[in-house]
């Protein structure tokens, strides 16, 4: 069997597993590695936020990699190079001048994980037929959050268990769940060597970089000339403004002591909750969000799922004021708000596909709206530690302010323009979105 006829099953639920670990990685374990390992919440929050940068970054590249080799090529290479990232940060976490090292190598981590996204995707596109598409969307998600879950529930409870019940310092812990990331990328890529099709190749295949640079500005000129596409712009970029805080600040709120005003659970706990629960509620809320878009179309559901994701961010600052003991009651609570986060995202990711991808460009259209997506986490991230010290530490007033950061989104969604009517828009309805938490 060639590798273009392989079943989709043999090689899809791997591709976006392979693209959510690392994801996670860099986004949410990192914070979680440094926090054990004695650095600041300002210095977390300020550093590890600007890993997210190559998301930000990559519709600057991502049409550069159309025009040389095939994306099964860019998507095996970047796996290898994550698990060699990861192996470099486990390397250097028992180096006393870890915090810089093991920040350099996330970096490559992000830089290879942003630009396997691109690329894995469009094999998706380009090999899938769209009735197929459809078929293994909801696959799609789900194996991407099964990453997800992999990274930030089962590795950060296994160094919670190795911590409280093997007696290992957080450096051993660390280095051994790390060079079990590592090991997964590596085992990612030896199996999509076997069975990962090459995608079809572009209109830019073999014409070399003068060709590609050429139809960059090409691609940057056309996604300017959309119809509304600055307002568009506004509503993806604070669409999910204040998760961006609650995202970055939430794991460390549930980890500080309850002296310095949070929850004081272990990472046992941790991993459970703000990983497995909560990774599982966002599946389920992204699975009914699809669901009740097909049912509405997305104009007359795109408000009502605006208020879905941000009316839940009241979850934190009551948490933050009663401080319940109860970790059974805990993990319902964070439940609730990534219930609503995994719903609402879903009218992000079909705003950005049926509204914006539309066009001889859909691809990298689509990777450009992602990137203003990315710059929101970006953004949020570097913010969060200057209100973090604008609020004298405290995590009341901190999540008090994430309300207030909350109502721009549901205003501009109000105010969203779709351009595409839903006749048009459908043509994109059955298209996969790529998965959830990109």
């Amino acid at each position: 069997m060639t590798q273009n006829c392989r079943h989709p099953l043999t090689w899809v639920p791997s591709l976006y597993l392979a693209m959510g670990l690392p994801n996670v990685m860099v986004g949410v374990v990192a914070a979680i590695i440094y926090k054990n390992l004695g650095i600041s919440n300002e210095d977390i929050a300020l550093y590890t936020s600007q890993m997210y940068l190559p998301w930000v970054l990559k519709p600057l590249w991502a049409p550069l990699l159309e025009a040389f080799r095939s994306k099964r090529f860019w998507v095996i290479s970047m796996e290898f190079t994550m698990a060699a990232g990861l192996g470099l940060v486990a390397l250097c976490l028992p180096l006393e001048g870890f915090f810089k090292l093991s920040l350099a190598f996330f970096w490559i981590v992000g830089f290879a994980s942003a630009t396997q996204d691109t690329c894995a995707d469009g094999v998706f596109m380009t090999t899938v037929s769209k009735t197929d598409q459809a078929r293994y969307s909801g696959l799609q998600g789900m194996c991407w959050n099964m990453g997800a879950v992999v990274a930030s529930g089962l590795f950060v409870s296994l160094t919670g268990y190795l911590h409280n019940h093997m007696g290992m310092s957080w450096v051993q812990c660390w280095v051994i769940v790390v060079s079990m990331a590592a090991a997964a990328m590596a085992l990612f890529g030896l199996w999509h060597v076997r069975v990962l099709p090459p995608g079809s190749p572009s209109a830019l295949h073999g014409q070399g970089l003068s060709g590609s640079i050429t139809a960059t500005r090409e691609v940057w000129f056309t996604f300017f000339q959309k119809p509304q596409i600055w307002m568009m712009l506004a509503v993806i970029f604070f669409y999910r403004f204040g998760e961006g805080f609650i995202e970055k600040f939430g794991p460390l709120f549930l980890l500080d002591g309850r002296a310095t005003g949070g929850l004081g659970l272990d990472n046992e706990a941790l991993g459970h909750i703000n990983g497995t629960v909560g990774t599982l509620a966002f599946i389920a809320g992204a699975f009914l969000g699809g669901f009740f878009v097909a049912r509405r179309t997305l104009p007359r559901s795109f408000f009502t799922l605006a208020l879905v994701l941000n009316i839940p961010h009241l979850t934190y600052f009551y948490l933050s004021q009663s401080m319940p003991t109860d970790t059974v009651w805990v993990a319902t609570i964070i439940a609730i708000e990534k219930f609503g986060f995994g719903m609402g995202s879903v009218g992000h990711m079909l705003y950005m596909m049926q509204q914006i991808a539309p066009g001889p460009f859909r691809m990298a259209h689509y990777a450009m709206a992602t990137g203003v997506m990315a710059l929101t986490k970006w953004g949020t991230g570097t913010v969060s530690g200057l209100l973090w010290n604008a609020v004298d530490h405290h995590y009341v007033s901190f999540f008090g302010w994430v309300l207030i950061f909350s109502i721009p989104p549901v205003v501009l969604a109000w105010l969203a323009p779709f351009p595409h009517d839903h006749e048009e828009a459908a043509e994109f309805h059955g298209e996969a979105a790529p998965a959830g938490g990109h």
